[in-house]
């Protein structure tokens, strides 16, 4: 056993939107040997914690058999005492009806350092995400949490309900799906109008958001005829009658649209943000992944005679990074680019380059693509002049060719080569075949013809791709996802992240034939 002493860390994950997580949790997952987590945990959010950290599921559910608490904690104490640090994640807040104070009992008990780190609990925040607001000043003073499933071997039920039943507050009822019919019998037996509000939000915070709203006359019926399952928020009271002015949540333009990002992991979140910020739910799936040349050999001898062109071109944000670090690794910086115009074929591109403290002298007013550097460069002048462009190890010829017949002298040199990622792609198959992937979003060519390479055959790409919607970031990336057998949906105006984004609210703003808007997200 190792000397060294383990710690536990009793991590709230949030009630399911991964951005509310704590900046604490984080960090606890960030160092992370071990990590426990519900059912409830956004599974996302094992992505902070290290790649060799060890994922334990231990999940439980609001139907079906639960895994043994004795089971859980001997888990968690085990791994503690071979001195690693020990992340229990669990979802909304580890003390409110998540046995964490058992577990930390436990954990006590056993002599083991810990930690308690809060997270934002479902019961305020579901509703919160549903336009429900637990207080109010003129309806709601007061607020009252309770379990919806109370431990069955404790015996008769301790819950107060002739208190509960005449509370002018609000009641908000946890892991209650189940016994929704005997909590609304309760209620009423105890003099509750029948007409009091209700609202049962399921998979609160997330994408797949759902509300139904009614009263304890017909919450029971409604609930069965619209096969509300777990896991779900109860709101009993007033305010649930302020949904209708305040829902945010599920009226935004892309919310409860599953969205496929194929850019590479580093790239993915600017895009995913993007896509958030209107209520989508980004699922990343990087076809591409961006790896050193086979030689450095090719761009260092262009590094060293540096002074010998007038102008180096940037073709994506990718080439900027490796161009900078062969610059230093051979013992230089910014200064070396000095005397040399710089291009960048789009303004992101230019934002990159602005990180190493250099700006862009020429970028296109239009096109952020090879007929626009062309066009722009053709306007100021490029004959005679030798030219340097650093580029990935395939791409279009038509920048360096039409630069040569402009009487430019170009060399190309590979900076870096993009490469299908390691992994099994069965899972997002799977998520075809439900049909809950409903936009695939393309970025470059190369995610596209990567995208491909995830399918047995073309066959089997358009079958499981048949109507789900493909937004590509310019008419170049659309072309190749024609000619690889994808129906193109719509194309960014502009050669950018933000335009794409653009693009796909529109089409889901404006409406599209035969699909309804926010179709299942919410019934009245």
């Amino acid at each position: 056993m190792d000397a060294r002493v383990g710690k536990v860390f009793f991590v709230g994950a949030g009630p399911g939107d991964q951005k509310l997580l704590t900046l604490r949790g984080k960090e606890c997952l960030e160092q992370a040997d071990v990590v426990l987590y519900d059912y409830l945990a956004n599974p996302v959010l094992l992505e902070h914690a290290p790649a060799h950290a060890e994922r334990i599921y231990v999940g439980r559910r609001g139907r079906g058999a639960y895994q043994d608490q004795k089971e859980v904690n001997r888990l968690i104490i085990e791994r503690a005492r071979e001195g690693k640090v020990v992340v229990r994640l669990k979802g909304g807040d580890p003390f409110v009806f998540g046995r964490g104070g058992e577990e930390a009992e436990a954990v006590a008990a056993a002599g083991l350092p810990f930690e308690v780190v809060p997270g934002v609990t479902s019961a305020v925040a579901v509703p919160a995400y549903a336009g429900i607001p637990v207080t109010h000043r003129t309806m709601a003073s007061t607020v009252t949490l309770v379990t919806g499933h109370e431990d069955p071997t404790k015996g008769p039920t301790t819950l107060e309900w002739p208190r509960l039943a005449s509370t002018n507050g609000t009641l908000v009822f946890l892991m209650g799906m189940k016994n929704l019919p005997s909590i609304v019998e309760h209620l009423k037996a105890e003099g509750k109008p029948a007409d009091t509000p209700v609202a049962v939000i399921r998979w609160g915070t997330r994408a797949g958001q759902r509300t139904l709203v009614g009263t304890l006359e017909n919450i029971v019926a409604k609930s069965e005829q619209a096969q509300m399952e777990p896991p779900t928020v109860i709101v009993v009271g007033e305010v649930v009658r302020l949904r209708e002015q305040l829902n945010w949540f599920e009226t935004r333009p892309l919310f409860g649209k599953h969205m496929l990002v194929t850019r590479t992991r580093e790239q993915a979140p600017e895009l995913s943000n993007l896509l958030s910020a209107f209520g989508a739910d980004p699922v990343e799936c990087p076809t591409i992944e961006v790896v050193p040349p086979e030689t450095w050999s090719e761009l260092d001898q262009a590094v060293a005679d540096l002074r010998r062109y007038q102008w180096v071109i940037f073709t994506s944000v990718n080439g900027v990074r490796p161009f900078m670090d062969r610059l230093r690794h051979q013992g230089q910086d910014a200064r070396g680019l000095s005397g040399l115009r710089l291009c960048c074929i789009g303004p992101r591109t230019a934002e990159e380059l602005a990180r190493y403290g250099l700006s862009a002298d020429l970028i296109p007013s239009e096109e952020f693509q090879a007929e626009g550097v062309i066009e722009a460069l053709r306007h100021v002048g490029v004959t005679g002049q030798r030219i340097l462009i650093p580029r990935a190890a395939v791409a279009r010829e038509i920048l360096p060719e039409q630069l040569r017949a402009l009487g430019a002298d170009v060399q190309v040199v590979t900076a870096y080569r993009t490469v299908l990622p390691s992994g099994d792609s069965s899972e997002l198959k799977d998520r075809f075949r439900r049909h809950d992937i409903h936009v695939i979003t393309f970025t470059s060519s190369s995610t596209v013809r990567n995208f491909r390479r995830l399918f047995d055959s073309g066959e089997e790409m358009k079958k499981l791709t048949e109507g789900t919607v493909v937004a590509c970031i310019g008419p170049i990336t659309a072309k190749t996802a024609r000619e690889q057998g994808l129906h193109v949906t719509m194309t960014a105006a502009q050669n950018t992240v933000p335009a794409l984004v653009e693009a796909i609210v529109q089409y889901f703003s404006t409406g599209a034939p035969g699909r309804r808007r926010n179709e299942g997200a919410q019934e009245r």
